[in-house]
């Protein structure tokens, strides 16, 4: 069968144009964070990509390692004639499911990568329009897909939208850098953190952002 083409687009990177404001913010207000934030330099958010190869991938890395999602997203990018940076919603649909299963995809995945173009595809998520909506009205965009969550839903906005405010209580490394940071490695429930989290406020993905570097010095990146 012929395969799908996909134009392939230069990668290009996105730093917050907020973060210098939200490190003054958080140095001020917070005693851990005037400590954090000096230890990573100039390191900040990046954005890379766009939307739908974004969701692709983290669907494509559900449930198995770093390494061995590397490998079945380069042998699923390689399926389309032209593979490029950007994958496009029509590429992915006009390949049939035993062609993506053969890229090392299971049968789950291959309904949650075809959902997901077909959403792109037919209009159903507003991307033109994310800049305009508030945080919860784009998540309830995103957890009608199938194979999207709420934290990959708030993974998105972070790392591609780049929204500042947002807090990711269902995150373990949010979690464990909390506890570590400001209960001295104590375990802390939902509200504790969520109390922590709020005093944030409106720089919760920056703070966030902080303490996953406090666990591993590696920026987080998808």
């Amino acid at each position: 069968m012929p395969r799908a083409a996909v134009t392939p687009v230069a990668t290009t990177i996105v730093t917050p144009t907020y973060w210098d404001d939200a490190c003054r913010h958080l140095s001020k207000r917070d005693r851990v964070m005037r400590k954090l934030i000096p230890k990573f330099g100039e390191g900040r958010l990046q954005s890379r990509g766009d939307a739908f190869t974004t969701l692709a991938r983290s669907i494509v890395g559900q449930q198995i390692s770093v390494k061995a999602a590397q490998s079945v997203w380069h042998k699923f990018v390689a399926l389309m004639s032209e593979p490029g940076t950007h994958l496009a919603p029509a590429a992915v649909m006009a390949l049939e499911v035993d062609t993506m299963r053969g890229a090392g995809l299971s049968a789950r995945k291959v309904e949650y990568l075809r959902d997901l173009a077909q959403h792109f595809d037919s209009g159903a998520v507003h991307v033109q329009q994310w800049h305009d909506m508030d945080d919860e009205a784009i998540i309830e965009e995103l957890v009608a897909i199938r194979g999207i969550g709420r934290w990959t839903a708030e993974m998105f906005l972070i790392f591609h939208l780049m929204r500042p405010n947002v807090l990711p209580l269902d995150d373990v490394g949010l979690i464990k850098g909390i506890s570590l940071n400001y209960f001295s490695g104590e375990p802390v429930s939902r509200a504790e953190a969520r109390e922590v989290g709020d005093a944030w406020a409106p720089y919760r993905s920056v703070a966030t952002w902080y303490l996953w570097r406090s666990l591993d010095p590696l920026p987080v990146e998808y």
